[in-house]
């Protein structure tokens, strides 16, 4: 992992089962139900639900303040405490490593190869409940520059020096779906216009770690998405964007990075802004 521009900000399977018993090491789990999680988890793990602990009702990602710190007081996590982010999604930890900077936990780490890795290597698993005794958190607020707005992004259309980067699959980029299936009544699809599309999967080997900083390099300089530029990863919820977020910004050592994290889910009901197909 040394050859990436900022490699600290992940660590391996062996380190993760030295540290299991550490306690200034919190370990989270994120997914979209809990039942994978109660079947079997990594030994203390946290389990944070997709849509009730980090989205809010309309799919936008929940960015009260409040709501944040009472979730990182009911994990057992302090100021200072190291988190370990994972899911059985490829991209999820990588996805709330943006999420915790945005609110300036600085203390955070992706484990490389995620659950399929660790499941993989016959490592150990736990199925009962994961709790830590409530801790007083405080966040500093939002770091604005790690997120792009809808009004820079629309006002980046056609603007050499930026790339509006698609992340989704190819058949939400091409406007056959939305989100994982066909579109419902009301749901508009496609994309944003001058969008490059490279689905964020491409990132990945099969054993769910990082491809390693030659291969990304190559897979984003063949795309024209080089380090002189400023990019705006989206996708549906701005989940698997904050992960490719994560690749440029951390892997490869772009400088100019930011999430849309409304992404599709808020693009596509704006009034008044292009829609490609």
């Amino acid at each position: 992992m040394s050859q990436y521009a900022h490699p600290s900000v992940l660590v391996d399977t062996q380190w993760l089962e030295n540290h299991l018993n550490d306690p200034n090491v919190r370990i989270i789990e994120v997914n979209i139900s809990p039942e994978p999680y109660k079947n079997a988890h990594i030994p203390g793990a946290v389990f944070w639900n997709i849509f009730t602990d980090l989205l809010l009702p309309d799919l936008k990602l929940n960015l009260n303040a409040i709501a944040f710190e009472r979730l990182m007081a009911r994990s057992g996590i302090t100021n200072n405490t190291t988190v370990i982010a994972y899911g059985s999604y490829p991209g999820t930890g990588a996805w709330i490593f943006w999420l915790l900077q945005v609110f300036g936990h600085e203390n955070v780490k992706v484990l490389n190869g995620g659950y399929q890795k660790w499941k993989s290597e016959a490592r150990p698993l736990a199925t009962e409940l994961s709790t830590f005794a409530s801790t007083d958190y405080h966040t500093r607020g939002i770091d604005a520059h790690l997120r792009v707005l809808h009004n820079e992004v629309q006002a980046s259309i056609g603007r050499s020096e930026r790339v509006l980067l698609d992340v989704r699959t190819i058949q939400e980029y091409s406007g056959e779906w939305f989100f994982d299936q066909p579109p419902k009544e009301g749901q508009l699809t496609g994309h944003i216009p001058g969008a490059v599309h490279l689905e964020h999967l491409l990132t990945f080997n099969e054993d769910g770690t990082f491809k390693s900083f030659k291969e990304l390099k190559n897979l984003y300089d063949s795309k024209g998405i080089t380090a002189d530029k400023e990019v705006f990863p989206y996708c549906t919820i701005g989940a698997r964007s904050g992960y490719i977020w994560f690749v440029l910004k951390y892997l490869l050592g772009y400088p100019n990075v930011r999430n849309y994290d409304g992404s599709w889910n808020e693009w596509s009901r704006l009034p008044d802004v292009a829609i490609e197909k």
